[in-house]
């Protein structure tokens, strides 16, 4: 760090100096105190790469590395080349400046280690971006720009981890970092024969010291390596805390570099090593574990530090205990080898940089911590590891690991707990296959609990299934790491406001919209009731969540006026991710990845009055007020006039969540129906709904899709998942234009959009799509191709990735009380200054059917009053 420059985690540098004048000074080979040159004051070049080295007595290594910098593709003005020597006394900063002229050598003054030699090095960086290499390694041509392309693409990125091989480029060097659960940090890969296995860019716990990028303003920012470290596990320590931090430190392998592995410790004796490896495994899992995770980890870990000196050695570990060595001698001393003593010593080093400001550095870290250990854990790759192979020290591992309950705290997935309102059973609607299928996407990389506020009957054998509502709910939120959830979760478990879980808002269903014509039958009273509800429902997830879904391009673009009106879109969310994509992403109701199968004949020959060859038209889902069937009917009404053969099939008319009131619309569309002589004939009704599992037998048995609707505001948000339905089946579509999906029919040519109401445009689409072969194959080809796009596994993909590592958003990461929420989530009521007291209490008791049924019961009582 630069000379004046407070440490970002306080003690980082004070502590060596103030053990130095308590202890003897070290000799060479070890630390001892130190001052850094004097720093330039800090000018950012943007563009600009600054690549560090540390030098000591490595001068020909060094020059040898600067050279391959030559080949490297990068402007050589966007190049800054800075070596620190530590303080090597043999001639080596004299010798690097005369051969490579156009480096910056600084010299440190005294042996820093790597740690504070790379610190003094970014203190003299003008750069935007700063490398590190070892001085015994050499860049590849793409390791400056690889780096920085992921850079610059991904503002999330707080590290770039390079690929490196041995020097011949042959076997594995660094392709991923892992971490045991007591702190050390190893490359499970090392040696193994370089392949295409390695070559795919991923997220990684931490990069090697050896070749790694760091945003300069970044590093400055976290405060760099930990000069506790001097050297080994700096570079863990760093990318562990850069994780815990909210980066993410992404593994590149077009970045490449080269490693000779030179073993420099070993002239100093590997107890030496032993000895920095161990007591940085503590002070990097001291710094970086959240407090759950330490209070289980560290004791245990202090024990096994102790138990892999003693096993390493054989030595007597009770050499004192009475009951084995019952005699007395009288002698006070016994000799041990050195290396029997690392695991203590290390322990002690460990308390005195407690002493030392360790304990402030972790408090700082802790407080600005965006993710948790169990949203991290999965880069551990495989925690619960010995690593060593020592008689009777495995069995000690094992004991400790089961004793304190390691395993469970280290090797857990994320826990995700999906929440829907609608039942879960044979029969489900959209909300819950949505619901359904989101939990189907996670379970292969999180635990997945999927819970219904209102009833489940089905089981499954990727997720667990339940059902709880109001103060029932505790037990699953605890539970939960992550909660993705629909509807009015927030009114029944009102205590999430105020939590750190990471909440996930599926606001794919504006259905504030909806409550404007599904309410319309409630009254004026109710209506104004439930649209009021599902307001502050809305606005407080708006306020609360840390992600959102949406269903369109479209739909984001409302929602996004939304947030900002919330406060939600703000400089903290912004600096984060100018896209603002790591707050809201785009996932539209998803197809089915597996094609469907028929089994069964459900309605060609099956359903009385329709043959085998007739040409049948189908109404997927059910019948809402915000939808037009009559313009349908009259379309077929006229079209079955020239091909009586044409069916029209209703779907299904009775909501399978029992809340859903029976509306008006439906019972306009069976009177019509009625009325033109059609039902029973022309126009058939399934009365109840269609189980999941069977839907494709009715699919499959169609020739059209259709989804008509009237023009109003839903039309103009709504992601009709009917739709979704045809495309898996493979239907041509004709339905109303106006919605999201007017322009995708057209521009793919699955079918036909028409103008709302105009029973002449319709019954033509309807014509051609029933009756022209031509228009039928192209429209069932376009079909099939644009349903791949569409395919759950596709749709859901940014919801996984945020589930793998998830993280609070960045203007909620500090919040330690109720949110507050916008003036516009808490209306003035209209009428009856109680109604949000009773919606909360209605919401909290049973979500919105609970307050449907509510507003619907305050109208019935108004009418017989009246």
């Amino acid at each position: 760090m630069g000379a004046g420059r407070r440490p970002a985690y306080p003690g980082a540098r004070t502590a060596r100096h103030r053990r130095a004048r308590r202890r003897s000074i070290p000799s060479d080979d070890e630390e001892r105190p130190v001052t850094t040159a004097e720093s330039p004051a800090h000018t950012t070049r943007p563009g600009v790469v600054s690549v560090i080295l540390v030098n000591y007595k490595g001068a020909e290594d060094t020059i040898t590395c600067l050279g391959y910098f030559d080949d490297v593709e990068w402007p050589r003005d966007l190049l800054e080349l800075i070596v620190v020597d530590n303080d090597s006394q043999d001639g080596s900063a004299e010798k690097i400046r005369a051969a490579v002229p156009h480096a910056t050598v600084v010299e440190s003054g005294g042996n820093l280690g790597f740690a504070g030699g790379c610190n003094a090095g970014v203190a003299h960086a003008s750069g935007e971006y700063v490398g590190f290499i070892n001085n015994d390694a050499r860049p590849g041509p793409q390791w400056i720009s690889a780096a920085v392309a992921a850079m610059r693409a991904d503002s999330t990125i707080g590290a770039v981890a390079s690929k490196v091989l041995d020097w011949d480029g042959n076997l594995v060097d660094y392709v991923d970092g892992s971490l045991t659960w007591w702190g050390a940090g190893y490359k499970r890969e090392a040696e193994q024969p370089d392949g295409p296995q390695y070559d795919v860019a991923k997220d990684v716990l931490y990069g090697t010291g050896a070749a790694m990028f760091v945003p300069a303003a970044l590093y400055r920012e976290v405060g760099g390596f930990d000069e506790r470290f001097f050297m080994f596990y700096e570079d863990v320590d760093l990318g562990w805390r850069l994780n815990v931090l909210g980066y993410r430190v992404r593994y590149v392998p077009e970045s490449l570099a080269y490693h000779k592995h030179h073993v420099t410790m070993k002239k100093f004796g590997n107890f030496r090593e032993t000895y920095l490896l161990e007591r940085n495994a503590l002070l990097s899992m001291y710094k970086n574990l959240d407090d759950e995770s330490l209070a289980q980890a560290l004791p245990a870990a202090m024990a096994l530090a102790v138990r892999r000196s003693m096993a390493r050695t054989a030595t007597d570990a009770r050499m004192l205990d009475l009951q084995v060595r019952p005699g007395g001698d009288g002698v006070g001393t016994v000799e041990v080898q050195k290396m029997a003593l690392t695991g203590p010593l290390a322990l002690d080093y460990f308390v005195e940089q407690i002493e030392d400001g360790l304990h402030d550095a972790r408090l700082e870290i802790q407080a600005r911590r965006r993710r948790s250990d169990r949203e991290i854990a999965p880069l551990y790759r495989k925690a619960i590891e010995a690593a060593y192979a020592f008689e009777g020290y495995n069995t000690g591992h094992d004991a400790l690991v089961q004793a304190f309950g390691i395993d469970k705290r280290f090797a857990s997935r994320q826990r995700v707990l999906v929440v829907t309102g609608e039942p879960l059973g044979e029969k489900l609607a959209g909300p819950a296959i949505r619901a359904w299928e989101i939990a189907k996407a996670l379970s292969p990389v999180a635990d997945v609990r999927l819970l219904s506020t209102s009833d489940a009957t089905v089981t499954s054998p990727d997720f667990e299934i339940v059902t709880a509502a109001g103060p029932q709910l505790r037990k699953d939120t605890d539970w939960a790491d992550v909660i993705v959830f629909q509807g009015f979760l927030l009114e029944g478990a009102p205590w999430l406001m105020s939590s750190s879980k990471i909440l996930v808002a599926d606001i794919y269903d504006p259905m504030h919209l909806e409550q404007l014509e599904q309410a319309r039958d409630l009254g004026p009273e109710g209506r104004a009731l439930a649209v009021r509800g599902t307001t502050e429902a809305l606005n407080k997830q708006l306020a609360r969540a840390d992600f959102f879904l949406c269903a369109s391009e479209k739909q984001r673009d409302f929602w996004l006026g939304q947030l900002a009106g919330q406060g939600r879109i703000n400089a903290l969310v912004y600096d984060e991710d100018h896209s603002l994509d790591s707050l809201i992403a785009v996932v539209p109701f998803g197809v089915a990845d597996d094609a469907p199968i028929q089994t069964a004949r459900a309605i060609k020959g099956t359903v009385p009055g329709i043959g085998v060859d007739d040409k049948v038209i189908l109404w997927g889902g059910g019948v809402y007020n915000w939808f037009d069937p009559l313009t349908l009917v009259r379309a077929v009404d006229r079209l079955v006039k020239r091909h009586p053969e044409v069916k029209l099939y209703f779907l299904g008319l009775k909501h399978p969540n029992p809340g859903v009131p029976d509306m008006r619309i439906a019972w306009e569309l069976k009177k019509l129906a009625g009325e033109l002589g059609l039902t029973d004939k022309n126009v058939f009704f399934n009365e109840g709904w269609v189980p999941y599992n069977e839907r494709a037998n009715y699919l499959l048995d169609a020739d059209l899709g259709v989804s008509t609707h009237f023009h109003h505001i839903e039309t103009a948000f709504s992601f009709r998942t009917r739709i979704l339905d045809y495309l898996w089946a493979g239907l041509p579509i004709v339905a109303t234009g106006g919605d999201t999906f007017d322009a995708l029919i057209t521009e793919h040519g699955l079918g036909q959009t028409v103008p709302p109401e105009d029973v002449d445009a319709l019954e033509a689409a309807l014509e051609k799509y029933l009756f022209d072969d031509e228009a039928i194959t192209a429209a069932r080809a376009a079909v099939s191709d644009f349903a791949d796009s569409l395919r759950w596994a596709s749709v859901l993909r940014p919801l996984v990735e945020f589930c793998r590592f998830p993280r609070r958003a960045a203007d909620l990461e500090h919040t330690g009380a109720d949110v507050t929420i916008g003036a516009s989530a808490h209306p003035k009521p209209w009428s009856v200054l109680g109604d949000l007291r009773l919606l909360r209490e209605y919401s909290q008791a049973g979500g919105m059917t609970e307050v449907v049924r509510r507003a619907a019961g305050r109208v019935r009582r108004i009418a017989q009053k009246n």
